[in-house]
């Protein structure tokens, strides 16, 4: 386990320079505590930040497994998916490890060049070549030695540069709003518009309004909804595919056996779960009946081999989970972590509601996958690079609540 324990001299006029008096921090100080201030964090420490998404993770690789043991989602080999997913989720643990021990004051640096990085990658898919066509839009980068999907890393980047600049910025809420928030939003979603990824730009505008306003307020975003709202309309209207969800969404039993098939079909995988379920490895709706069932579309077959139960669980862990993302927000007393960590939940919680209200016909469709839980490389790792960003939040409160103890207001 990771565990470090310093010791420091508060008479030590170097140490104490340093360090500098209780109240006093800067990103110098902040990166150095951990060198001076005698700490216990180990991933002990807040286990459940980790622990639920493992649970989460390992339940994922087990449904996978189920799905494709029968040949279900048209997948013929039986453990190639679930054992992918388990190295995925390896490298992910070991990517969450890597964050854990960064201090945070390096990515503060560094937020502007990852951020314009991870634009230019979102925009190399739209390059023949590099760019994977997938179901009609480019949304996959191929480098030859590796296939992923940018968007991922260019959500985790605009995490970041939007928490480092709303607190670094001393602009009132109207100026930091149009010069800033506005500004990191539109540059994010322009490639995203012509690859086309309706579903990453609705989860990159949520992002970013939501951190706006946790550190501006309301009425800005508000006052943008009206000109947002319209330019998803236009998109929606302009785009055939995007149309006949909208229809699909609102009747799919006008069309049963192609635009509403596969809302039906997750409906009746809920239905056949009952209260307990079918059991495990014995729903039919994964037997190519449910397009998508790997991915998308996992929680209906979770709820027909588990039933209510297994889906209540599931919601259960996600819940508990955001209350400890809460409470570490509740103990930051810096308005940058506080932000980031309230940025890095919300880029975990979103995806998660879009993809619990579209296969529960609450929302439209957008093929956003469940977080930790559906098959997909790429989004699982960001999302323990996420996780450890938590953990090392986490960890520098530790580090200062030990130097300082814990200050309350």
């Amino acid at each position: 386990m990771l565990s470090e324990s310093y010791e420091v001299d508060y008479w030590d006029p170097f140490a104490t320079d340093l360090l500098g008096e209780p109240g006093e921090t800067d990103d110098f100080t902040d990166g150095l505590s951990q060198d001076f201030a005698k700490s216990k964090w180990s991933l002990r420490s807040n286990f459940a930040l980790w622990t639920i998404p493992l649970i989460l993770s390992c339940f994922g690789i087990l449904m996978i497994a189920s799905l494709t043991s029968q040949g279900g989602s048209g997948i013929t080999s039986p453990y190639g998916l679930p054992i992918k997913q388990l190295l995925f989720l390896m490298l992910g643990f070991g990517a969450m490890i890597v964050i854990c021990v960064i201090p945070l004051s390096y990515f503060w640096r560094m937020s502007g060049f990852f951020w314009v990085c991870s634009i230019l990658l979102v925009g190399a898919t739209l390059i023949s070549g590099l760019g994977v066509k997938v179901g009609g839009a480019r949304r996959w980068l191929n480098l030859g030695f590796i296939q992923f999907q940018p968007l991922e890393i260019l959500t985790l980047a605009v995490t970041i540069h939007m928490a480092n600049r709303l607190c670094a910025s001393r602009l009132d809420a109207k100026q930091c709003f149009l010069k800033m928030s506005l500004l990191i939003w539109f540059f994010s979603v322009l490639f995203p518009l012509f690859q086309p990824d309706f579903g990453g730009i609705i989860l990159l505008t949520g992002i970013c309004m939501s951190m706006h306003v946790v550190n501006r307020g309301w009425e800005y975003p508000l006052k943008a909804a009206v000109f947002l709202l319209s330019f998803f309309a236009l998109m929606i209207y302009t785009a055939d595919y995007r149309m006949g969800r909208i229809i699909a969404f609102l009747d799919p039993w006008n069309d049963p056996t192609k635009s509403g098939f596969q809302i039906i079909q997750g409906l009746v995988a809920f239905n056949n779960g009952g209260i307990l379920g079918m059991g495990l490895g014995k729903g039919l709706q994964k037997l190519n009946y449910l397009p998508a069932a790997h991915t998308d579309y996992i929680f209906p077959v979770i709820g027909e081999e588990f039933g209510l139960l297994g889906t209540i669980v599931v919601i259960a862990l996600y819940s508990f989970w955001t209350w400890k993302c809460y409470q570490l927000y509740a103990r930051s007393r810096d308005q940058a972590r506080s932000v980031l960590i309230w940025g890095m939940t919300v880029s975990i919680l979103f995806p998660l509601f879009i993809n619990l209200g579209g296969v529960m016909k609450l929302l439209p469709l957008s093929g956003t996958p469940l977080p930790f839980v559906s098959a997909g490389g790429t989004a699982l790792v960001f999302m323990w690079v996420r996780v450890g960003f938590l953990l090392r939040i986490d960890k520098e409160l530790s580090d200062h609540e030990a130097r300082y103890g814990v200050l309350d207001g």
